[in-house]
């Protein structure tokens, strides 16, 4: 079981930039794949980037160029950089962790990104 707590969201104009955390309750060295994921209001849930165990980065498109996601296996902790922040990129964003054999599923609570033109 891991729990994942997020921090570093707020109120930006656009083009500005943001940076997020999310801390494990646990080594996150062994975790299989990190990431952040996504939800504005009235839409769906979706992938922003993630990050395996190994370093395989994948990004939404929607971000490419723009975010920039990493793991501090030392510190316990998953980062999101985003540069050139759009209103579009409003939205709660939650870290996710898929642990062990059978990919458990741990989602951290969320925080909330605002970005007015």
């Amino acid at each position: 079981q891991v729990m994942l707590v997020e921090s570093g969201g707020g109120s930006v104009q656009a083009g500005e930039s943001l940076g997020l955390s999310c801390a494990a309750s646990r080594s996150i060295s062994s975790i299989n794949l990190m990431g952040w994921y996504r939800q504005a209001p009235g839409k769906q849930r979706e992938l922003v980037a993630t990050i395996t165990s190994g370093g395989t980065i994948n990004y939404a498109d929607s971000v490419k160029g723009r975010f920039t996601i990493s793991r501090d296996n030392a510190k316990n902790t998953v980062n999101l950089q985003m540069n050139s922040l759009r209103p579009e990129d409003t939205a709660v964003y939650n870290c996710n962790a898929r642990v062990g054999f059978f990919n458990l599923t741990y989602w951290g609570k969320g925080t909330l990104v605002t970005v007015s033109s």
